[in-house]
């Protein structure tokens, strides 16, 4: 699929209508967002818990790759095959790929028993390695639904490779940033919740 600019009055003003005119065009209005949204852990460890551990048994979290759709901070909306739009007046408070990665990390923490470890932090590890790709995080227009993809590849200590596609999908949301920003975080939870029961089966 590939973004597009909506920059033409006439397209811009068909998808205002034809959403009740909750999405807006690509960055461009220096404004400050009405609303910034964050992924927030609905398991956390505890206060106080530690993990200690040798690097060959940490669990090493790594920013997932994505496209140009979801490198930016605003919230993309898939319109039709081709078209895509972002969330008026809403935007992430750091790119989806970061924030995605530290929701799997505090998840696996929250389940305990190893060390995890994220890919930003200056700590060799030799232990597991979980990346992928995100492919999708946003509003699906045609649906009227919340999509989380997420293409897991979980690198072994002795080189093996496995892969696995994640999905979680809320239903009957409306394209208001005051409803998607709380179902992103419901599916981004559910899909981080199938990948860390993946990594430590």
């Amino acid at each position: 699929m590939r973004a597009r600019a909506l920059r033409g009055v006439g397209l811009a003003a068909l998808l205002t209508l034809s959403l009740g005119g909750c999405l807006g065009g690509l960055v461009g209005n220096s404004k400050a967002p009405a609303m910034l949204l964050r992924l927030s852990s609905t398991e956390s460890a505890k206060p106080g818990a530690t993990a200690s551990g040798r690097p060959a048994d940490a669990v090493m979290v790594m920013e997932p790759e994505t496209d140009s759709r979801l490198s930016v901070q605003r919230i993309p909306v898939q319109v039709n095959a081709v078209d895509v739009a972002y969330i008026k007046d809403a935007q992430w408070v750091e790119r989806p790929t970061r924030q995605f990665r530290a929701l799997l990390a505090e998840r696996l923490r929250a389940r305990g028993g190893r060390l995890v470890l994220e890919d930003d932090q200056q700590v060799p590890a030799t232990g597991t390695r979980l990346g992928g790709k995100l492919l999708d995080m946003g509003y699906d227009a045609g649906t009227n639904s919340v999509i989380v993809r997420f293409d897991a590849l979980r690198t072994a200590p002795t080189g093996e490779v496995t892969t696995k596609r994640f999905e979680a999908v809320v239903k009957s949301v409306d394209p208001a940033a005051a409803a998607v920003g709380p179902a992103l975080n419901e599916a981004a939870n559910a899909v981080a919740g199938q990948v860390v029961d993946w990594i430590s089966g």
